[in-house]
């Protein structure tokens, strides 16, 4: 827990934290806590998603933080893969208890080099435009992408995550255009909700485990689980 804080924001940082899983006290970074916190207050003071896009480094960073729902993600990584980013990072912390809310960084580049301003505005402003229902994001994508191509060599896979007390898929396959919004649009499909998120990148493959409630923000029993796994598997290899 950070130290030098006031005692009334620690108390209310520690009852933030418990909507959260349990290990997110534990292993989120102190800073990231905070910063989570912040987003939650500009989030209930004006009712609107925080979408912002900053310079870091040589790429920028995606910050988001809205009510979790299950077609955030496909809206989200579909909106990137129209304006042709790369993604080179993800961090998102979901609560699994009331209000629900998602808080997600995204490391992205075009051309190996950061947005420029421009670029950064319209990506955040498509976004919010394709969450109020606004911004087709298939039709957009259908110009660049045959959506209905499969993804090349899938790999998926389900376990209870011994540590996190969470189901958790794994899905593994070749990179490719498109990808990551495929991966989230086969997620909505199966209403599921992503509460935590890890990825790698690693010699022509993404490798992304997804740790998930499932419809009704249920756990989702081992052997429905491991249903949901070839699911996922058959709709990503046909579309």
């Amino acid at each position: 827990m950070a130290s030098g804080l006031k005692s009334s924001t620690l108390e209310l940082l520690k009852r933030f934290n418990r909507a959260f899983p349990q290990f997110y006290e534990q292993f989120v970074s102190s800073e990231i806590q905070l910063q989570n916190l912040r987003l939650a207050y500009r989030l209930y003071k004006t009712k609107r998603a925080v979408i912002e896009m900053k310079p870091e480094g040589s790429k920028s960073a995606l910050h988001f933080a809205y009510r979790n729902q299950s077609f955030l993600l496909s809206d989200i990584f579909g909106v990137l893969a129209a304006y042709g980013l790369t993604i080179h990072g993800l961090s998102l912390y979901g609560q699994i208890r009331p209000p629900m809310l998602v808080f997600i960084k995204l490391l992205v580049s075009r051309g190996n080099k950061a947005l420029t301003e421009k670029t950064a505005e319209n990506v955040c402003r498509a976004i919010r435009e394709a969450l109020a229902g606004r911004f087709e994001v298939e039709e957009m994508l259908a110009v660049e992408f045959n959506l209905d191509a499969g993804l090349e060599q899938v790999q998926t896979d389900f376990y209870v995550d011994p540590v996190f007390h969470l189901p958790a898929l794994v899905i593994e396959a070749d990179n490719q255009p498109g990808l990551f919004y495929k991966v989230m649009y086969a997620i909505w499909q199966e209403d599921l909700l992503v509460v935590n998120a890890n990825l790698l990148v690693w010699r022509g493959r993404t490798r992304l485990i997804l740790y998930l409630l499932g419809p009704n923000e249920s756990l989702i029993p081992e052997y429905l689980g491991h249903r949901i796994a070839e699911g996922v598997k058959n709709r990503l290899l046909s579309q």
